[in-house]
């Protein structure tokens, strides 16, 4: 026996059910539909129904430069700034799940770790503190990446090594609005992405020993 409490809902299903009885509440201004489905039927509508829900994937913005985090680098203009290889321990880290159905990735498909690597470099850049075969290069290795879909907060972990022996570890733990449905909450989680990155960078070259990776 199953049991709905509204009309629309009701007649959506009405082709694979047979309906039993239905009640008016009139203290509650409800209704509630009882019916039984078919063994079948019920596997079948599950069935659709998990497709429905596990097609969507939300991808977070392309990386937008940083005013902050270009005037933070800008101390270090005409430094030739290097950016290596950054890594992680999931070298196809690109999707996470979000309420187990859904995903969330990368604009272009890229890595995580690539998607933060490709962001510092844009802010080096634009700062023209970078260099292709730099003086000191950065490589970066993403210790941990995740987010609460429930809570609302991206957290990251990245530790960031130079070729001169000097590293720095810096946490990002990004907060977001989320929303009473599911679909809407994934789609904040992926909107939250590039902010969240944003925040980490400024985190990184604010570093009180940022300078010791990059200087001459």
């Amino acid at each position: 026996m199953y049991c709905l409490h509204s009309l629309r809902a009701f007649r959506s299903l009405s082709p694979t059910i047979t309906p039993v009885v239905y009640t008016v509440r009139k203290n509650t201004q409800s209704m509630e539909i009882c019916f039984e489905m078919k063994p079948i039927l019920i596997a079948v509508a599950g069935l659709i129904l998990i497709q429905i829900s596990g097609c969507s994937t939300y991808a977070g913005d392309r990386y937008s430069i940083s005013v902050n985090n270009v005037v933070a680098l800008r101390l270090y203009r005409g430094n030739e700034v290097g950016v290596g290889e950054f890594t992680s321990s999931h070298p196809s880290f690109s999707t996470l799940s979000c309420w187990g159905v859904m995903r969330v990735k990368t604009p272009d498909g890229e890595t995580f770790q690539n998607y933060i690597r490709n962001a510092l470099i844009s802010e080096l850049k634009i700062a023209e503190a970078y260099a292709d075969n730099g003086q000191n290069t950065l490589t970066g290795h993403l210790d941990k990446m995740y987010f609460s879909e429930s809570t609302g907060q991206w957290k990251i972990l990245l530790t960031l090594t130079s070729t001169n022996g000097e590293s720095i570890t810096t946490e990002e733990n990004y907060a977001f609005t989320t929303s009473f449905y599911t679909d809407a909450t994934c789609d904040q989680t992926a909107q939250a992405l590039m902010p969240a990155v944003q925040n980490l960078i400024e985190k990184l070259v604010r570093h009180p020993r940022f300078g010791q990776l990059v200087m001459r």
